[in-house]
C-alpha cells in the first residue's frame, strides 16, 4: 500500500483486499472453486431450505402429519430428478449460465430474458429468505423481547456478506466452511438419532400412518386427499431452491469444470434429498408442532436432545449451526444472481457496467445491487419469513420448467445425432411434468396472498430488459454507420517508416478496437491540428469482464485482438503520412489501466495530448448515463490530476 494513497483506497484494501495480479499463470487456479468448496458455496442455498421448506409442506398437512411418510418420499425423489436433469445440463452447457443460457440457446431469446429476470429476482429472494430464516433460527433461542433487534441483525448480516464478497468467491466460502460442516454433523445427529430412536417403535408408526391414511379417506376422500398432498408439496417448494446453482456458477469451478460440477450435484442432491426428507420424518416421529417464536427445527432439536445432560446445549449449537448456514446459503445468491446479470449484461439486456470486473475479479456491480435489492426486501416484508417464502417459489419453478422445456425440446430435436436421447428424454420430460405442477399449484395458491408482488417484479425487470436491449441496439446501428462509411477509407502515398521523434507534438489516442469511431476520432485530431502533431500514438485497453475471464487461453486471445486492432491503426496513420506506434494492456478497470498507460508514455514523450472520442446523442437523458459509462471523461479526470493534457472530442450517434 503506497503513502500518497488516499484514505478511501486505504479503506478499500482493508475490507476488500488488495488488487489481484492479472498477470499471474495460477490466477484461475486460484480463484477456481473444487467440488467439496463448490457444494459449500453453491449448495448451501440448497441444502439450508432444510430449514423452512419442510416446515411450510409439514404445516400445511394440519391434522393430516401421516402424510408426510409420502411427502418425504416425493420430495427426495423430485431432488434426485431435478438434479439428475441439471447434470445434463452441466454436460450440454459446460460453460455455466444455467436456466438464462439453457432457455437462450435451446428456446429463443424471449425465453431466455424471463428466465434470466425470474431467476435473478429469485437469487435476490434466496438472499433474503436465507438471511431473514438466519435470523428467525438465530433469535428462537432468544427472549421475546429480542425481536426488535432482528431486522437491524439481518440488515448488519447482509453488509457483511457484501464485503465478503467483494473480497472474492473463495475468500467467503473458505471463510464461511466451518459453518456448513457444523451444520452437516449436527444435522446428521439430529435426523440419525431422531430416526433410529424410533426403529424398535416401527410397528406401532406404520399402524398410524395406516390408520391416519384410512381416515383421510374418509374424511377428505381420495381426491380431497390429493389435492391436500399437492399443496403441501407446492408450499415446500422452496426446498428444491439452489439446485440449479451448480449449473449456473460452473465458471467458478476448478478444471475439469463438467466433472467437477457433476460431482458437486451429486453432493447437493443426496444431502438435501437426506435432509429435507429426513427432517419432515422426524416431525412425524416426534409429533411436532408450532410454537410461538421457535421454528419446528428448533422445536425438534429440544425434543430430540432435552433429555440428555447436554441436550440443551447441543439443540443451541443445532439451530445456530442452521441460523448460520442459513447466511452461507445467501452466499449463492451473491454467487450466482451478479453472474446470471453479468451473462445478460453481455448480451446487452442490462447496463454493460454489469458485466465488469472488479480489481478482485468479483462483479462488483452485481454484488453491490444484490445486496441493497435484498435490504429493501427486509424492509419490506418486516423480516416475515412466512411473506418471503410465498414471494420465493414461483420463479424457482418457472426457471425449472423452461429449462426442462428447452432440454426436451434440445433432443427431441437432435435425436438424431444424440446417440442417447432416449435415456435423458424421459427424465425431462418427468422433471417438466413435475416442475410444470408445483408452478401451477403454487402460483394459484400465492398469487392472492403476495404471490402476484414476485410476478410484477419479473414483469418489470423484462420490461427493462428490454428497453436496455432496445437501446443498445440503436447504438450500435449508430455505430455501424461509421463502420460503413470509414472502414474502408482510401489511403494513397508511400508509407511512412519514420521512427517516432520523441521530442516532437505527439498525439495519444485511446481507442477501442479497430472501427468506424475510432477512425472517425483519427481523422479528427488529423483535420482539427492540421499539421500540428507529428507523431501518434494508439492506445487501448482490453477489458476483461465476465465475457472474456474464462481461462489464461482467452487472456490470450484477448490480447491478440487488442494488438491486431492497434496495429491496422498503425498501418492507416503511416500511410496518411505519420510516424505511428501502439501501447496495450489488459485490466479490469479501463481508467486506471489506460492513465497507467498513458503516464508511461508521456515520461518518454513530454510533448503530448490525449485524445479521447466520446459519443454524442441528439437528445440526452439519464438513460444515457445510467447505460453508458462515459470513459472518456473518467480517463480525462484521472489524466488531469496528473497534469496531463486530455481532449475529448464528439462523436456524433444519430439515433
Amino acid at each position: 500500500m503506497s503513502d500518497d494513497e488516499s484514505l478511501g483506497g486505504k479503506i478499500k484494501h482493508t475490507l476488500i483486499g488488495k488488487p489481484r495480479n492479472l498477470k499471474d499463470p495460477t490466477l484461475f487456479h486460484k480463484l477456481a472453486l473444487i467440488p467439496i468448496l463448490a457444494w459449500i458455496g453453491l449448495g448451501a442455498d440448497g441444502l439450508s431450505s432444510a430449514s423452512y421448506g419442510p416446515e411450510q409442506a409439514f404445516t400445511t398437512l394440519g391434522r393430516h402429519t401421516y402424510l408426510a411418510v409420502f411427502l418425504a418420499l416425493a420430495t427426495a425423489l423430485t431432488v434426485f430428478i431435478i438434479s439428475y436433469a441439471y447434470s445434463r445440463i452441466i454436460e450440454y452447457f459446460p460453460s455455466g449460465g444455467g436456466g438464462y443460457i439453457v432457455a437462450t440457446k435451446t428456446l429463443g431469446e424471449r425465453a431466455g430474458v424471463v428466465s434470466g429476470s425470474a431467476l435473478l429476482v429469485d437469487y435476490i429472494l434466496t438472499i433474503t429468505v436465507s438471511i431473514v430464516s438466519c435470523g428467525d433460527a438465530v433469535f428462537s433461542f432468544l427472549p421475546l423481547n429480542f425481536q426488535e433487534f432482528k431486522i437491524p441483525f439481518e440488515i448488519c448480516a447482509l453488509i457483511f456478506l457484501v464485503i465478503l464478497n467483494l473480497r472474492g468467491i473463495r475468500e467467503s466460502v473458505t471463510f464461511l466452511a466451518p459453518i456448513f460442516i457444523i451444520f452437516v454433523l449436527t444435522h446428521a445427529l439430529l435426523i440419525g438419532y431422531g430416526v433410529f430412536s424410533h426403529v424398535s417403535q416401527i410397528g406401532p408408526v406404520v399402524r398410524n400412518v395406516q390408520s391416519g391414511f384410512k381416515g383421510g379417506l374418509v374424511t377428505l376422500g381420495a381426491w380431497g386427499m390429493l389435492l391436500l398432498f399437492l399443496r403441501a408439496f407446492s408450499m415446500g417448494g422452496g426446498t428444491f431452491t439452489g439446485i440449479e446453482a451448480v449449473s449456473n456458477g460452473l465458471q467458478v469451478m476448478r478444471e475439469p469444470r463438467v466433472h467437477n460440477g457433476k460431482r458437486t450435484m451429486i453432493y447437493l442432491s443426496t444431502s438435501l434429498a437426506v435432509t429435507a426428507g429426513g427432517i419432515m420424518i422426524c416431525y412425524l416421529l416426534f409429533n411436532v408442532r408450532p410454537v410461538e417464536g421457535r421454528t419446528l427445527n428448533a422445536v425438534l432439536a429440544g425434543d430430540l436432545f432435552g433429555k440428555w445432560s447436554f441436550g440443551p446445549l447441543l439443540a443451541a449449537i443445532t439451530i445456530f449451526a442452521e441460523g448460520a448456514l442459513l447466511l452461507v446459503a445467501a452466499q449463492t445468491g451473491f454467487v450466482d444472481g451478479p453472474r446470471v446479470m453479468a451473462n445478460m449484461a453481455v448480451d446487452y439486456w442490462f447496463p454493460h457496467r454489469f458485466a465488469s470486473l472488479s480489481d478482485r475479479f468479483t462483479i462488483q456491480n452485481g454484488v453491490i445491487m444484490m445486496g441493497g435489492a435484498a435490504i429493501l426486501l427486509i424492509i419490506y416484508s418486516r423480516g416475515a419469513i412466512a411473506t418471503l417464502v410465498v414471494m420465493y417459489s414461483i420463479n424457482v419453478f418457472l426457471t425449472f420448467s423452461l429449462s426442462e422445456f428447452g432440454m426436451s425440446k434440445f433432443f427431441i430435436t437432435h435425436r438424431k445425432t444424440e446417440t442417447h436421447w432416449k435415456k435423458h428424454l424421459p427424465v425431462h420430460l418427468t422433471g417438466l411434468t413435475v416442475c410444470l405442477t408445483v408452478l401451477i399449484i403454487t402460483t394459484i395458491e400465492k398469487f392472492p396472498v403476495g404471490g402476484w408482488l414476485t410476478l410484477v417484479i419479473t414483469l418489470i425487470v423484462i420490461i427493462l430488459c428490454y428497453m436496455t436491449r432496445s437501446h443498445y441496439n440503436k447504438v450500435r446501428g449508430g455505430v455501424r454507420e461509421l463502420d460503413e462509411l470509414l472502414l474502408a477509407i482510401p489511403t494513397k502515398g508511400p508509407i511512412n517508416t519514420n521512427p517516432l521523434n520523441p521530442k516532437e507534438m505527439t498525439a495519444i489516442q485511446l481507442v477501442n478496437g479497430y472501427n468506424g469511431f475510432g477512425i472517425h476520432t483519427f481523422l479528427s485530431i488529423v483535420r482539427n491540428f492540421r499539421g500540428f502533431y507529428k507523431n501518434f500514438i494508439f492506445v487501448s485497453v482490453a477489458e476483461v469482464d465476465v465475457g472474456s475471464f474464462k481461462g489464461s487461453d482467452a487472456m490470450s486471445s484477448l490480447e491478440g485482438a487488442a494488438g491486431d486492432a492497434l496495429r491496422k491503426y498503425v498501418e492507416l496513420a503511416r500511410k496518411l503520412g505519420y510516424p505511428a506506434d501502439f501501447q496495450y494492456d489488459l485490466g479490469t478497470d479501463v481508467v486506471q489501466t489506460a492513465s497507467r498507460l498513458i503516464e508511461g508514455i508521456v515520461v518518454k514523450y513530454p510533448n503530448s495530448t490525449v485524445f479521447a472520442g466520446q459519443s454524442v446523442f441528439r437528445q440526452p437523458s439519464i438513460i444515457h448515463r445510467l447505460l453508458h459509462n462515459e470513459t472518456a471523461f473518467a480517463v480525462q479526470q484521472e489524466l488531469r490530476w496528473k497534469g496531463i493534457t486530455t481532449v475529448i472530442l464528439p462523436i456524433r450517434i444519430n439515433i
